[in-house]
């Protein structure tokens, strides 16, 4: 066997079991200039040896030892799954066709009679070596790309549910738009109805208060004076002169908010705006809370603190859907009534919103994974594990970042970072 053509083979492993040192002596000697030699005279050791470190590349194993032979050996060590991938060469003065069948039936990969010629051993070791090498490099070859498959398909899955959530917010910009179309003029026409009918109103109020005088001053006959006394009293006419002006208000009031409402949709979504442009992160918050109100009002107290801040250059609508999981999942980690807190500042360069509440907390362990795609901690139906992962990109795609503290039963605050000029912007142009 010459060394430089070995070299690759130089760190493996060859355990010896034999009970005759002669044997252990001759084979020692061929093996030791190239390889790592572990010795052991009973299948007991050799168990011990190959299931330790270094773990053995390869066992040349006698077939005749006392208290447990060879044949008893190879079956316990291919019990183990720590050792049943270790090659086992079976080298023995049993030489009937018999025998070598059992052994290799067993899962020996050769089997050599006593005495061999050293030149053949060293060959068959030198394959056997090269064939193991060979299939570790396939299985961790298979485990590699078994892992690439799952992290592909896991990033696949993470893209087709971006897309969904964006198709889902274009489809709502469009709804709102259209909506916004087509009650437009019932609004319209309902508002200026209400502006004719308050005029009205004031007129018939300008009667009725010339009818009050004629009652005042008694010129009717005595009978009639006292029914209609008695009719605007049963029909309430003061409390209808000062509630009727509440009513008209409050309707006008409802058709704002209805007209608010179709407004925040629209700016929520900004289904019909994909570039980059100024947008007024207040203003994306405020809508955004207008949207989710039926989410928080029965158990969270919003508090907003808002402080002085630029407008940014970004995508409002996907922001807005940043603060859209944030905010939902703050009150989702509510579960009775709780507070959430909405700070706003500017630090340099930098704007940052910041998303607190008072909810059950995020456990430590599972901090470094909170972005991970399909992670969640809520209950199975509950959540994707994707409202994070995707607030995540959205934010790095700003050149922003997001920071975490939390707490158990204390709660969590997550900030957000986001350059005034995202660096991606720059780049573009």
């Amino acid at each position: 066997m010459e060394p430089d053509k070995q070299s690759t083979q130089r760190q493996a492993t060859i355990l010896l079991v034999d009970d005759e040192s002669i044997n252990l002596s001759v084979f020692g000697q061929l093996l030791a200039p190239y390889y790592q030699v572990l010795v052991a005279t009973s299948g007991q050791r050799a168990l011990q040896l190959a299931g330790g470190a270094p773990k053995p590349d390869l066992i040349l194993l006698d077939v005749m030892m006392p208290d447990m032979d060879g044949y008893q050996v190879i079956g316990q060590l291919k019990a183990d799954p720590n050792t049943s991938d270790i090659p086992v060469l079976f080298v023995t003065a049993l030489s009937s066709d018999l025998e070598e069948e059992k052994g290799l039936s067993l899962g020996a990969v050769d089997y050599i009679y006593k005495p061999c010629h050293l030149s053949i051993l060293s060959a068959r070791i030198k394959t056997q070596l090269e064939l193991k090498n060979a299939r570790d490099w396939l299985k961790d070859q298979n485990a590699y790309l078994e892992t690439e498959v799952q992290r592909r398909h896991l990033e696949n899955q993470a893209v087709h549910m971006q897309l969904l959530q964006s198709e889902k917010l274009a489809a709502i910009g469009q709804l709102a738009a259209g909506i916004a179309h087509e009650i437009n003029n019932p609004i319209g026409f309902v508002n200026s109805n209400l502006n004719t009918l308050n005029g009205y109103l004031r007129d018939v109020f300008c009667v009725m208060d010339a009818c009050d005088a004629a009652l005042d001053e008694k010129l009717l006959p005595v009978k009639t004076l006292q029914n209609l006394r008695e009719l605007k009293q049963a029909k309430q006419l003061d409390y209808l002169r000062s509630d009727i002006p509440e009513l008209i208000a409050e309707s006008r009031d409802g058709l704002s908010r209805v007209r608010d409402i179709i407004q925040d949709l629209k700016d929520f979504a900004h289904a019909d705006k994909n570039d980059w442009e100024l947008g007024d992160l207040h203003k994306g918050l405020d809508s955004t809370l207008n949207i989710i109100a039926n989410e928080l009002k029965y158990h969270c107290t919003v508090t907003k603190q808002y402080g002085e801040i630029p407008p940014i250059y970004c995508l409002p609508s996907q922001l807005n859907q940043v603060f859209m999981n944030l905010l939902i999942n703050a009150a989702q980690a509510i579960e009775t009534k709780g507070d959430i807190q909405i700070r706003t500042g500017c630090a340099g360069q930098d704007v940052w919103v910041e998303i607190s509440d008072s909810g059950k907390g995020i456990a430590l362990e599972n901090l470094p994974r909170l972005f991970e795609p399909f992670f969640t901690t809520k209950p199975v139906g509950k959540g994707t594990g994707l409202g994070l992962s995707i607030s995540q990109n959205i934010v790095r795609k700003h050149g922003g970042r997001i920071e975490v503290v939390s707490q158990l039963g204390v709660g969590s605050r997550f900030r957000i970072w986001l350059p005034i000029r995202p660096p991606e912007l720059d780049a573009a142009e």
